[in-house]
């Protein structure tokens, strides 16, 4: 099935289609994209939509506008009154670790990233400039992250007396293994792009001219593969971080059985015996 519905339309971000592949565009350039309360609920609108109905969509780029992919949070979110209303007025007890409007604020704010993980299509972060705190913290949920040379990357959340809480602390560590992780955090450490290689933070790094190409193209790489062996490969790849390995081991053959049952596995073989390429359907 393919969605024929208009994008939605929002104010702090852009979504578009272009056949099978998406793009996400975080769009207040003039804050380097800072994240408010707006856009994170934006971001969970978008996701809930996608989660429930993605059409025929295989991948999804994620970018921001202009020249950075997003600078953090934007501090006017504690002084302009909406982190006060999204919590209901009820901070608990902060000192103490308490406060259960805060924790469900919290939880609520990571569904606007955890969505990018759960999908049934590959997500891709492009990033450039500066991906820090916040912005970092999207990048991490995406399944692969493209940086530009010249970016800077860091999780600054305790220079602030806060800490990541948008899966920074669960995602990271898978990334890069429990002590960097704990390095990068507790001194808020930034790095550059060729740092973030090294220690697998990012799978590629090109020129900055280059990043929206070479997102683009692995994409449209990744759209042309068969979507549902992509989904199952994906859960498959999230449960070895997740559960012991006889159920991740469960999980790769439920998604391998999917696989065999589908028209696209034949559509697969008689395009391969022919010398052509496959037209996927997703079923």
């Amino acid at each position: 099935m393919t969605d024929t519905s208009p994008p939605p339309t929002f104010e702090t971000l852009r979504f578009e289609r272009d056949g099978h592949v998406g793009r996400l565009i975080l769009s207040r350039p003039d804050r380097l994209n800072a994240f408010t309360m707006q856009m994170w609920q934006e971001l969970a609108a978008l996701g809930g939509r996608l989660l429930a109905d993605p059409g025929d969509l295989r991948a999804l780029v994620v970018t921001g506008a202009g020249r950075a992919f997003s600078s953090g949070i934007d501090t006017s979110v504690f002084t302009d009154g909406s982190f006060g209303a999204a919590v209901g007025g009820d901070t608990g007890d902060r000192a103490g670790g308490g406060g259960d409007g805060l924790v469900a604020l919290i939880q609520r704010t990571q569904e606007a990233y955890s969505w990018l993980e759960e999908a049934p299509f590959a997500t891709i972060a492009a990033v450039r400039g500066y991906a820090l705190g916040a912005g970092l913290q999207l990048a991490l949920a995406c399944d692969l992250r493209i940086v530009a040379e010249g970016t800077v990357l860091g999780l600054l959340e305790l220079r602030y007396g806060m800490m990541p809480d948008l899966g920074g602390t669960q995602r990271l560590p898978r990334l890069v293994g429990p002590g960097k992780a704990k390095e990068l955090i507790f001194t808020g450490e930034r790095i550059d792009a060729a740092e973030a290689l090294r220690i697998g933070l990012c799978e590629r790094v090109v020129g900055e001219d280059r990043l929206d190409a070479e997102a683009a193209e692995l994409a449209a790489r990744i759209a042309g593969q068969p979507p549902l062996a992509v989904r199952g490969a994906k859960a498959a790849i999230n449960a070895a971080g997740d559960l012991p390995r006889r159920e991740g081991l469960r999980v790769e053959a439920e998604g391998q059985a999917v696989c065999l049952a589908s028209e696209d596995l034949r559509e697969a073989m008689v395009a391969f015996a022919t010398q052509r390429a496959p037209v996927y359907r997703n079923r």
